[in-house]
């Protein structure tokens, strides 16, 4: 297939600038897959569709404050992006991260003094410059970078939440860019499927018998990352760190048996239990193979799944999910579990009804 082929025209005006208030008052457009039906719903009505015995399965994964600013030595301002650890620690205290990087002559060598322009040293930053030093550049644009403190003692007082480029205006509170169940740091954007929950609607989710659960996908340059070749079938994604645990392998596997089903709260977690289904057990994705006994197996490491048309689900029921970018793998992704032609219907009908789209934007249920 080709990537043009996940394109669409998407007014520039409906591109959500900020959160709706409260987070469970956004849109809900309900997809059926069995007769194509679509309706418009408010976020909140998605307890009609939810069942007693059911699993909700979400990202608990959180959102560092990643955006880093700073100067070189000769003064040219810098922009680095924190993505992941590197595997190699750095020598002495500091820290070794893959990054991607805005400037000019960031060679290997070439340092970087991190600040916070137009504010003044707040308590507890660091009285000492965090120097940043380029240690090697990587393929596409990434670079290898070594920063002389470890980030624990200053990341909070200097980083800034690296909201998506195409949101221009200031976000007033970082924490409307994180979901409430939040809080195993270490993702660089984030899983927006799950910020229109509002701990009263998972109260009442669960109230009605629905189950939740947390698996782990750090957020990074594999999910946000464009497709850039003309073929979809040679894009190659970027892996990221994830982690299910035994007991919500179990959960999952027990609600399955009992006949209830597994609801995908965003395409990581799509990603991170298909991965559970096939790779975790040494199953070809791509394959017909399926384990007999157990929808998915706990693991804990790294994933590159890409999923796209001709995938066979083997894990996921439902799935709720924003509405994602032109061209882009999540798109690829929801064309794969719903069909290419219902996406394409869904998408026109959000457009004509002028919902709100991206990370800030309303919401889809796949059923």
């Amino acid at each position: 297939m080709n990537v043009s082929e996940f394109d669409y025209y998407l007014p520039p005006e409906l591109i959500a600038q900020t959160p709706i208030e409260p987070r469970d008052a956004s849109r809900l457009l309900v997809v059926h897959r069995q007769d194509g039906r679509l309706e418009h719903r408010i976020f909140r009505d998605i307890v009609e569709y939810l069942r007693p015995g059911d699993l909700l399965v979400a990202n608990d994964s959180r959102v560092i404050p990643a955006r880093l600013r700073g100067r070189k030595r000769t003064g040219g301002q810098v922009e680095i992006l924190l993505l992941r650890p590197a595997a190699t620690p750095a020598p002495s205290a500091g820290e070794t991260w893959e990054c991607l990087v805005g400037g000019k002559g960031l060679r290997p060598g070439v340092q970087v003094v991190l600040e916070r322009p137009g504010r003044t040293p707040a308590e507890g930053e660091p009285e000492a410059p965090v120097v940043a030093t380029v240690e090697a550049a990587l393929p596409e644009g990434r670079r290898l970078v070594r920063f002389n403190r470890p980030t624990a003692e200053w990341l909070y007082a200097l980083g800034e939440t690296p909201l998506p480029p195409y949101i221009h205006q200031p976000l007033a509170d970082s924490e409307r860019y994180q979901t409430v169940y939040s809080r195993v740091e270490g993702s660089v954007a984030s899983s927006t499927a799950g910020l229109h929950f509002t701990p009263e609607l998972l109260l009442t989710l669960r109230e009605r018998g629905v189950g939740l659960a947390f698996v782990t996908l750090h957020i990074g340059l594999g999910t946000f990352q464009p497709v850039k070749v003309e073929r979809v079938e040679n894009h190659v994604m970027h892996s990221e760190w994830a982690s299910l645990s035994p007991e919500v392998a179990r959960q999952i596997n027990d609600t399955t048996l009992r006949g209830g089903r597994i609801v995908a709260v965003g395409t990581t977690v799509v990603r991170t239990l298909e991965w559970a289904a096939t790779g975790a057990q040494g199953i070809d994705p791509y394959g017909e193979g399926l384990c007999p006994w157990q929808r998915v197996a706990a693991f804990e490491g790294e994933t590159d799944l890409f999923i796209r048309p001709g995938y066979r689900f083997r894990a996921v029921d439902a799935l709720i999910t924003n509405f994602h970018l032109p061209r882009s793998t999540l798109l690829m992704l929801v064309s794969a579990f719903a069909g290419k032609a219902l996406i394409e219907r869904a998408y026109a009908e959000a457009v004509a009804q002028r919902y709100r789209f991206y990370s800030f934007g309303d919401a889809m249920l796949i059923l």
